[in-house]
């Protein structure tokens, strides 16, 4: 059976049927985690250290993954894949939005220095200038 995909906002829970025995007896499940990009090894240890008093059995396990992009990864999606291109101003800005919450600057331009010091290792320009011609002050 292949896993069943339910998403929220920034949540997307799998629920798949799997028979529970040791760590070594994954290999079922291979077919049902590799499309999903997860570490096959870290969801075999887990389902079999919660699932320890159900072996041999078959039971339908509950996988919630928590989704938390990196800032490379906002800036990559936003040259639409492609390294060393040009992204304009207001990705930068709404990059450092979402990223607030996550950042240990005080204020939004230290965010945005944040994300450019990134774009500079991603190669990008912003709005067709180099990463060393552009001036964040805060306001």
């Amino acid at each position: 059976m292949p896993p069943k995909l339910i998403n929220s906002n920034k949540i997307k829970i799998v629920y798949m049927r799997c028979t529970v025995g040791p760590v070594g007896a994954t290999s079922a499940l291979t077919p049902k985690i590799r499309p999903l990009s997860l570490s096959l090894k870290k969801i075999g240890d887990d389902i079999a250290k919660a699932t320890g008093d159900w072996k041999g059995l078959k039971i339908t396990v509950k996988l919630p993954i928590v989704v938390v992009p990196c800032v490379s990864a906002f800036i990559v999606k936003a040259l639409n894949l492609k390294h060393s291109a040009n992204i304009i101003l207001d990705e930068i800005v709404n990059v450092a939005s979402i990223i607030r919450p996550c950042s240990i600057a005080k204020e939004l331009s230290g965010n945005i220095k944040e994300i450019l010091g990134i774009a500079q290792s991603v190669a990008c320009t912003i709005d067709g200038n180099p990463l060393t011609s552009i001036s964040v002050t805060s306001s």
